[in-house]
């Protein structure tokens, strides 16, 4: 019998057997069991190395994930940084934006208050400019005014002044000595004042009213002043023909009779030159004559009576002094050769010194160039000694170097 499980099972041969296919059964069973227990320790080996790896990554993973959460957090510090700094810097480019534009307003203030000011300070100007301009025209104005107060005063002077010059030619005497103020007015501008004698008497006794000295020949001529005025203002307010002619004979006679004393009064043979000069105070006389009478032009050629104006008289005069000045450089022609000798000794003089400084200066600029030559030679062997090149030095050179002693003088 046996007891299995507390169950007593009879035993026999065909329980025996099946007791012995059970047990190999078992066996069989244990065997498989046993590998597969091996094979699920396998299994589970490679089970825990799949979850020991499993769990490396998933370490990994969470490694990766702290740093994805990290990278995640720098970005987003960094966008945070960024922002803040853009932010930050938008701010600065706001504020200084914002100060440029309240520089820009506060100058551009200050520009229209100085454009103000200075338009305000020109409008000022302009005002008192053209205040002081109304103020100097009112002034110029007045002085006009009064110019032309004085200029009708000097009219009415004027007037009277006529009136006494119409008076003065209107006497015979007076019309004389108004062309002889007239002469001496005229010659004392043109010659020097002591190449003319007014007023003087000739050996003959008649008094000239201008004795020029000039230098032989022509030597001393006279001028003399004329002015046939009645004559010339009949001849000017004639009206009829029959008065025209009696004024043409009267200015002919004249003119006649004047060119005559002065050609038989003032031309002297020895003492004066063989002419003289008949002055007309009057262009419009001058004018007359030599328009209309050519043949009194021609008598007082004849006669060696030239006939002048203020006038041509100036331009006589001016060939005078000219004559003048040719006859005193003359007379000191002598003096001017002393000087020019002189002066030729002298430049004689100043080139001997030009050519001894020149000599001095030649040798000045041989001694320079000696003297360069030598510092470069000596800079040359300077350098030489400096470089230690004694080999470069020939015989020749070293015994011109060498500088000789002498023996004292015993």
């Amino acid at each position: 019998m046996i007891e299995v499980g507390g169950v007593l099972i009879p035993v026999n041969v065909a329980v025996l057997a099946a007791m012995g296919v059970l047990v190999l059964i078992v066996i069989l069973l244990l065997i498989a069991s046993g590998r597969a227990a091996r094979r699920a320790a396998a299994a589970s080996t490679l089970l825990s190395q799949n979850m020991v790896v499993l769990g490396q990554n998933v370490q990994h993973l969470s490694t990766g994930q702290a740093q994805l959460q990290g990278g995640l957090q720098t970005v987003s510090d960094t966008q945070a940084n960024a922002q803040t700094q853009v932010i930050q810097t938008v701010e600065a480019r706001l504020a200084a934006v914002q100060q440029q534009m309240q520089d820009r307003l506060a100058d551009n203030a200050m520009r229209s208050q100085r454009a103000m000011t200075e338009l305000q300070e020109r409008m000022k100007e302009t005002l008192h400019g053209s205040s002081k301009k109304t103020t100097t025209s009112l002034t110029q104005l007045q002085e006009r005014l009064a110019a032309i107060d004085k200029a009708q005063d000097n009219i009415t002077k004027l007037s009277g002044d006529v009136l006494s010059l119409q008076d003065i030619l209107s006497n015979k005497q007076t019309r004389g000595a108004f062309g002889e103020i007239q002469l001496t007015d005229i010659v004392g501008k043109a010659l020097p004042r002591d190449s003319y004698k007014l007023q003087e008497t000739l050996s003959n006794g008649k008094r000239a009213d201008c004795l020029i000295s000039l230098p032989n020949p022509p030597g001393p001529i006279v001028i003399d002043s004329k002015f046939p005025l009645d004559a010339y203002e009949a001849l000017r307010n004639a009206k009829t023909d029959y008065d025209l002619k009696a004024a043409v004979v009267r200015f002919k006679v004249d003119v006649k009779k004047h060119i005559r004393d002065i050609s038989e009064k003032y031309i002297i043979e020895g003492e004066t030159a063989d002419g003289a000069l008949m002055f007309l105070p009057s262009e419009a006389v001058y004018a007359e004559l030599h328009a209309n009478f050519p043949e009194l032009v021609r008598t007082g050629f004849d006669a060696r009576v030239w006939i002048v104006s203020p006038t041509t008289c100036m331009a006589t005069l001016n060939t005078m002094r000219a004559i003048l000045k040719d006859a005193r450089m003359r007379e000191q022609a002598g003096a001017i050769r002393t000087t020019l000798k002189q002066l030729h000794r002298d430049v004689e003089l100043v080139v001997e010194r030009v050519d001894k400084l020149n000599t001095h200066f030649s040798l000045a600029r041989k001694d320079l160039d000696g003297i360069g030559t030598a510092a470069e030679r000596a800079g040359k062997r300077a350098e030489r000694l400096d470089n230690f090149d004694f080999e470069e030095l020939t015989a020749d050179e070293i015994a011109a170097n060498v500088v000789p002693l002498k023996q004292p003088d015993s």
